[in-house]
């Protein structure tokens, strides 16, 4: 079956507040896919938390139909995408389903990181890259400069770049001609058979799973017997459709077109992202080749406040996962919280917006314990292992050597900071690889870091040290050896495995030192003391004492003998030791976030 000709699948790919969803907004108003009237900001960012942040969190497809000037009416497929490195795969995702991406450059920042690391996905991809240059409207846009650091940077040609502005609305006519002259129709597969790729998934609570996928062989229609190549399991499709931007449905979808089915799927492990669907009569004899894995790097505890929610975050991590297939969990028991889940991230952001999405979406009250980097073990025996929580650290008698991961980060910023960024890289034991000019005013560098040293403050610091000018992006690159530790924290002598983490030997001194300080100011006084110790095996490094609550036990003794009140005081003293050696400390919840705030003295 040969696919329509007229079909045009592409993304929208740039860097964090370049102007991807407003160009995508006067896409849907120039093509009448949406009216005046039902037109808002960022129409495809469909989150809460999406809209309050203003970034995209989750990759959009939506289909336009469009009559170009020869007369010929289009289909365009859009998929709109994150720009944030946490959310790089969403974007690697999304570029399986296109032949074209529009590669937006804001004409007065000029090409970042994210731009670079979008543009080299794309042309990994073996996509046709259009380069617009957007904002051409503000007063400090600088296009000349703009195309020299694209041609530098990427090595694209910028003779047909096209400068727009999506506020405005300026350039939106030339874009949508260049998609249907240069973005190439979907290939003909010329098979018999049926093969579709998953891209994405959600969750009806009334029609079960709403699989997103794009057709690259053969058709899938209403009433059709499907099957899921990797679970083999068969549905029957009760629904097809596509997204304009809300769900429309139709007959069915036909090769080189993206859209949703319906079978009636509870179950939700039956859904995989990057499965391939066939015919169930007439099945593929191979699957697509999907998409690479995720690889989650940071790890953190997420535990229930009331222990009753247990089962209700289990099903909301299941929904949440279906959507989003780069985050990780399963289930653990800590001793402090609990039972709840160790989940995997692929950064602190995306930490933030899975916690703030289980409360928001959910209804829970959630405890998140310190989030560490994941780490390889090589064992005395040979056997390699990987940790991503202090509790699984084998014994010292045991590690022949321990690595951490190490990233190559790109840092563009204005030539007037490339001091502080230099000193603030070395600070974070980073190791410079290479420093390019782009244009005569922006800079490149390069530099290998430990990923464990860019998790809490990094970002933050680098805003600081550059005054918000520079951006950053990262790409993991292998292992390094490290000397580690674990350091525990003790409460009155017992261990609280909620707060253990996992640091360098040279770095444990102060950061348990810090962290006992810390804790001294949360954990509320007690009607006896309380000692917070950091210790390292059996060794004690650091301790604070929180002090007791004391009553005026001698406030009724006016005068008389001394020993009357002394027996007073001795009576007092024993019953706060009986307490302290039956008495519980509650560890409230500021105190499992409480290492991210340890400021480096």
């Amino acid at each position: 079956m040969n696919s329509n000709p007229l079909i045009r699948n592409f993304c929208i790919i740039a860097h964090i507040d370049h102007g991807k969803s407003t160009l995508a907004d006067q896409l849907l108003l120039r093509t009448g896919t949406l009216s005046q009237r039902e037109m808002r900001e960022q129409v495809l960012d469909t989150m809460d938390l999406e809209r309050e942040r203003g970034i995209t969190i989750k990759a959009q497809a939506v289909r336009m139909m469009y009559r170009a000037r020869d007369g010929q009416t289009y289909e365009l497929n859009m998929i709109d995408t994150p720009g944030h490195v946490d959310f790089s795969y969403e974007v690697s995702r999304s570029l399986a389903g296109c032949e074209g991406a529009l590669l937006l450059v804001d004409a007065a920042q000029g090409v970042e990181a994210q731009t670079i690391a979008n543009a080299y996905l794309a042309i990994d991809s073996n996509l046709e890259i259009i380069p617009v240059i957007n904002k051409v409207d503000l007063p400090n846009a600088d296009i000349p400069g703009v195309k020299s650091q694209i041609e530098e940077a990427l090595g694209l040609d910028t003779e047909t770049a096209i400068l727009a502005s999506a506020k405005t609305g300026a350039g939106v006519d030339e874009i949508l001609e260049a998609i249907v002259a240069r973005v190439p129709p979907p290939r003909p597969s010329g098979a018999d058979t049926t093969r579709a790729l998953i891209f994405d998934s959600a969750y009806d609570n009334f029609r079960g799973v709403v699989t997103y996928i794009r057709v690259f062989e053969g058709s899938i229609g209403l009433g059709d017997k499907v099957r899921f190549m990797k679970t083999g399991r068969d549905y029957d499709v009760t629904e097809v459709g596509y997204f304009s931007p809300r769900m429309v449905s139709t007959d069915r979808l036909h090769e080189g077109e993206v859209g949703y089915i319906i079978a009636a799927i509870k179950d939700i492990s039956s859904v995989k992202v990057g499965d391939t669907i066939t015919q169930a009569q007439r099945p593929a004899a191979t699957a697509l080749a999907g998409y690479r894995e995720s690889k989650p790097f940071v790890f953190a505890g997420l535990f229930p406040t009331n222990t009753e929610q247990f089962e209700d975050l289990a099903v909301a991590i299941e929904k949440i996962n279906l959507n989003d297939a780069s985050f990780i969990a399963e289930r653990e028991n800590s001793e402090a919280l609990g039972f709840g889940f160790r989940c995997g991230f692929l950064g602190m952001l995306h930490m933030e917006i899975i916690q703030e999405r289980l409360e928001r979406e959910h209804g829970l009250d959630l405890v998140l314990t310190c989030p560490n980097v994941g780490y390889r073990v090589t064992l005395s025996n040979g056997e390699v292992v990987h940790i991503d929580k202090p509790a699984d650290l084998p014994d010292v008698t045991r590690i022949a050597l321990t690595e951490e991961p190490y990233i190559e980060g790109r840092f563009l910023l204005p030539a007037d900071y490339v001091g502080a960024l230099m000193t603030l890289a070395q600070a974070k034991r980073g190791i410079q690889k290479g420093m390019q000019y782009l244009g005569t005013s922006r800079v490149m560098l390069t530099y290998e870091l430990p990923l464990s040293e860019i998790i809490f403050d990094f970002y933050d610091k680098l805003k600081s040290a550059t005054r918000g000018y520079a951006s950053f992006d990262y790409e993991i690159i292998g292992y390094r050896p490290v000397n580690m530790v674990k350091l525990d924290i003790l409460i009155n002598g017992d261990p609280v495995d909620a707060l253990s983490t996992l640091v360098r030997r040279e770095d444990a001194q102060w950061r348990g030192r810090q962290l006992c300080e810390k804790l001294r100011q949360i954990v509320p006084r007690q009607q006896y003391e309380v000692a917070i110790q950091a210790a390292i095996g059996g060794k004690i490094i650091a301790r604070e004492t929180v002090k007791a609550l004391r009553k005026n036990v001698t406030a009724k003794c006016y005068g008389g003998d001394i020993t009357r009140k002394r027996k007073l005081l001795e009576k007092q003293k024993a019953g706060k030791k009986r307490m302290r050696q039956i008495g519980r400390v509650e560890i409230p919840q500021e105190a499992f976030m409480a290492v991210l705030r340890t400021d480096e003295g």
